[in-house]
């Protein structure tokens, strides 16, 4: 969809490769999440669509992306929200007996997210690190890679948002250490309780971004009420012309 290739793998499947990737230490798993706004972004930033087309699994996050692909008659697999990736990748280290880094937010998120996963993930041994809320020197990010290396994780976590996380993993994974890395973005504040999920019957009806808008305007009305009709217009438009998408966001 506009140039990023949607996987159509199950969401068992993407945790039986990333366990398969932990196993063999090898080729690292890459997890990214797709949703109309970071398409609509994507299609403008040769940057960030290229950091997507690296990954090993970008998912339709957003319930947009399935709407849209029926409407354009395009096959995108199932949706897979980052939040079911990350409790069915962390299910799987504590049975396991893994370990997991989590990277990004803030301290007080962090804190509160390794307080519910010690709980939830007894068997998972974690570790966090907050990076700046600024763009970072280049010592400074050798010190952060160093540390994430240090722990010898399993599964690195980044919680940063779109597409400052994918840029980060796409421009940093050769030289981190880690099997698996997944873009979880506002994972991290889901999990913390700082931000609260929709109900299970709203998220069941593709109804979250109706729940969400009214508690985050500021963060979701662009995105809602912009992107989304832009995202509908440019696939059906690409759909029916059939003209490729212009990495560059020309018309």
């Amino acid at each position: 969809m506009l140039g990023v290739r949607i996987g159509s793998r199950s969401l068992e499947e993407l945790v039986a490769a990333s366990e398969a990737a932990i196993r063999k230490r090898c080729e690292p798993f890459v997890f990214a999440c797709a949703n109309p706004h970071s398409l609509v972004v994507a299609r403008a930033d040769t940057e960030f669509q290229d950091a997507l087309e690296r990954a090993s699994a970008v998912v339709a996050d957003g319930v947009g992306c399935t709407w849209v692909a029926k409407l354009a008659g395009i096959s995108v697999g199932p949706r897979i929200t980052g939040s079911d990736f990350f409790v069915s990748v962390m299910g799987m280290l504590d049975r396991a007996g893994g370990r997991a880094f989590f990277f990004g937010s803030r301290d007080e998120v962090l804190r509160r997210m390794i307080e519910r996963a010690a709980h939830q993930f007894p068997r998972v041994e974690v570790a966090s690190l907050s990076p700046p809320f600024r763009p970072w020197s280049a010592h400074e990010n050798d010190e952060m890679i160093g540390t994430i290396n240090d722990f010898k994780a399993d599964v690195l976590w980044v919680g940063m948002t779109a597409p400052k996380q994918e840029k980060w993993v796409a421009s940093n994974m050769s030289r981190l250490r880690v099997p698996v890395v997944g873009s979880v973005g506002a994972v991290f504040d889901y999990y913390a309780g700082v931000t609260k999920r929709a109900p299970q019957w709203i998220c069941s009806m593709g109804l979250e971004w109706l729940y969400r808008l009214p508690r985050e305007p500021k963060r979701l009305w662009r995105r809602t009420l912009v992107s989304a009709p832009k995202f509908l217009l440019l696939v059906m438009r690409e759909r029916i012309t059939g003209r490729a998408h212009s990495p560059q966001g020309l018309p």
